[in-house]
């Protein structure tokens, strides 16, 4: 029999009144009945939410799609179920169900794309913490289509930093037409998305090249498995580096990096019928290839968007095993406004996560 929870009329969130402002933490942001929940929905009391990167983006409007008014931002949440929408037919968890929320949050579901199981590039796709209120509150509204469940042995606060991070490289990784024992450079390997980065490549047997720059984050990358280490800011001909490196040229080049050079460069280390995935995201950059290259070495250039329901799931339970571990720190989602004045200025290392309740 499900659990009965108490469900407050209000709670604590940060609220974005208008985009391009400042957040501000409110305690009567309205809290939705059960009876208030569409078929469909249910109503997550949250413990955890991540930091990303993009909800900083989104607050300050460096995305072109419009926001909803007094939005509630982040997408990494991690928490209860404690509510179902009447009517809801396909119950997929159940009241009482320790679940994640992502990016995706939801699609049309019918269309070619939805129906290939690649939803995140559906043309109706609506993310949390933009077009729907996310995470950085003690309760969310999303849809049970699109909950993830947690296992019993992935922490909380674990399990919320794998929520958008963790899929994205995983998706990346296997998009990569690589094969055990082949090589992947990934650079910005030391940063929240790479560090996962090298621990997924790892555990799927290949072989790992990592850039960044820092004796910080050169240990960080061989304790977590990586192969090799080339400190960017310091070698001298980073193309022949790699070359070398990977004897030949690398099967992969994952780009996590923030600047547009990094994607220049990795083509150019690309071996023959390599692949160059672009996860990473520099504000209004380009990539500038010589066709010539990609056509001569047979290169795949190829975009990845978060990732999937499936690869969700497939990423957590991975992390389950401890095979992969996301290094972050706790903060209060009190902190929230610091957190970004500290993401802004380059002073996070690994990834932040909220405990809700702070």
């Amino acid at each position: 029999m499900s659990e009965a929870f108490m469900i407050p009329k209000t709670q604590r969130a940060f609220v974005l009144p208008v985009v391009g402002g400042e957040i501000k933490l409110v305690n009567d942001h309205p809290v939705l009945s059960k009876s208030e929940l569409l078929p469909g929905q249910c109503l997550v009391k949250l413990t955890h939410s991540g930091v990303c990167h993009s909800d900083l983006g989104i607050k300050k409007g460096a995305f072109p799609n419009k926001l909803k008014t007094d939005l509630v931002g982040g997408h990494e949440g991690v928490g209860t179920v404690v509510a179902i929408g009447d009517h809801t037919t396909n119950r997929k968890v159940s009241v009482g169900d320790r679940v994640g929320i992502k990016y995706l949050g939801s699609a049309c579901s019918n269309c070619e794309l939805c129906l290939k199981g690649l939803e995140n590039y559906c043309l109706e796709f609506k993310s949390t913490g933009k077009e729907y209120d996310g995470t950085f509150c003690e309760y969310a509204v999303v849809y049970i289509d699109y909950v993830t469940p947690i296992p019993e042995v992935l922490e909380s606060s674990a399990a919320a930093a794998i929520m958008c991070a963790g899929v994205t490289a995983y998706s990346a990784l296997r998009q990569s037409d690589t094969h055990i024992g082949d090589w992947i450079v990934i650079s910005g390997a030391g940063g929240g998305l790479g560090h996962l980065a090298i621990q997924y490549a790892v555990a799927m047997g290949l072989r790992v090249v990592a850039i960044d720059a820092g004796v910080a984050k050169r240990d960080l990358c061989l304790e977590l498995g990586a192969e090799k280490w080339i400190d960017f800011l310091e070698s001298t001909n980073l193309i022949a580096d790699v070359i070398r490196a990977t004897e030949g040229g690398a099967h992969a080049a994952l780009v996590a990096a923030g600047g547009s050079s990094a994607y220049e460069t990795a083509a150019a280390y690309l071996r023959r019928t390599g692949t160059l995935l672009a996860v990473g995201l520099p504000p209004g950059a380009m990539i500038s290839v010589p066709v010539h290259l990609v056509v001569v070495r047979g290169l795949t250039i190829r975009g990845n968007f978060i990732g999937t329901r499936q690869q969700t799931i497939e990423a957590v339970n991975i992390a389950a095993t401890s095979k992969v571990k996301c290094i972050y720190s706790i903060r209060g989602l009190s902190e929230l406004n610091e957190v970004y004045e500290e993401m802004e200025k380059g002073q996070i290392a690994g990834r932040v996560v909220l405990d809700i309740y702070k």
